[in-house]
């Protein structure tokens, strides 16, 4: 039998890793996960209730925890961003005068 090694991080980073393709993904949507877990927190009392609360009981109180423990649990996923945001502006203007010349005529 193998034994799973005792260590300081639950969930392990080799089953966070497994989820994410690299350790530097793995870091920045952690980091923008805590950030909306904290604000979460912090609009409590205001009653807006825009903000989306954490997916996972846990019985960490940070935010950087729960985040890592979403992305262990699979609730939390990274997206590919767009290769150049200038590019799809501009694509999606090149859509918008065609409609318009389209309607036109």
């Amino acid at each position: 039998m193998e034994r799973e090694h005792d260590t300081m991080m639950t969930p392990p980073i080799e089953t966070l890793l497994d989820r994410v393709d690299s350790k530097f993904g793995l870091v920045t949507l952690a980091a923008r996960r805590a950030r909306n877990i904290n604000a979460y927190f912090n609009q409590l009392g205001e009653g807006l209730g825009h903000m989306i609360p954490p997916q996972v009981s846990s019985v960490s109180r940070k935010p950087l925890s729960i985040g890592f423990e979403e992305i262990a649990a699979d609730k939390i996923k990274s997206a590919p961003l767009p290769d150049e945001p200038e590019a799809a502006e501009a694509q999606a203007d090149g859509e918008l005068v065609e409609a318009a010349a389209t309607d036109e005529a």
